[in-house]
């Protein structure tokens, strides 16, 4: 592979940098840049590994996902391991992903920009209404705080009750999933009256 050994450096470091999660635009640029122009060669090195790169130019983000195997294809072992999310942040995360496609549709602001107060006032709904909200609200953020490690939400500088919902979420969570929203806040629903303890779900 000729333009590996031509520009090791500028192949290594997007690739380092995918390896490690989630490449952003807005973050760093260069390796942005330089993710851009290695793309073609780093979409045949990870193949190999049984990995694609996902990446969207207009929203400026990029990640390795496990691939598809195809016919014929003997399955290699999972390098990217799926995580298994607890019921809250399986919930915030669904009611997120909503409130971006009701920002979209309404043509709004490319930027969802929540306050913590609506995202608790959103989400306390689905627990049992005799839960202790100060302890409900301390729950919550701590799984916010987990969301936001899963790269899907962003604390604004200065602003602790500002939350932005990182436009990522859009392909984790795909429109197909979204069809089955109500469906699947109904299970949350049941679970959460079956279970006050359910926001103290781990992760």
């Amino acid at each position: 592979m000729d333009l590996w050994k031509t520009n090791e450096a500028t192949v290594s470091n997007p690739l380092i940098g995918l390896m490690k999660g989630v490449v952003f635009k807005e973050k760093d640029l260069k390796l942005w840049q330089q993710l851009l122009n290695a793309q073609a060669v780093i979409r045949d090195y990870v193949r190999v590994l049984g990995l694609e790169l996902v990446l969207d130019e207009s929203e400026g983000y990029a990640w390795l996902r496990t691939r598809e195997v195809e016919e014929g294809e003997e399955p290699l072992p999972r390098l990217v391991m799926r995580r298994q999310l607890s019921y809250p942040v399986s919930l915030i995360i669904a009611i997120l992903r909503k409130k971006l496609a009701e920002c979209d549709a309404a043509g709004d602001d490319t930027r969802l920009i929540l306050s913590r107060e609506e995202i608790v006032d959103a989400i306390k709904i689905f627990f049992p209404s005799g839960a202790n909200e100060a302890r409900l609200v301390d729950k919550i953020d701590a799984h916010l705080n987990k969301i936001a490690d899963l790269g899907f939400i962003r604390r604004l500088k200065g602003q602790k009750d500002k939350i932005e919902v990182v436009r990522i979420l859009k392909t984790f969570v795909d429109a197909q999933w979204l069809n089955e929203f109500d469906n699947r806040l109904k299970k949350y629903i049941d679970l959460g009256n079956a279970d006050s303890d359910s926001p103290e779900g781990t992760d």
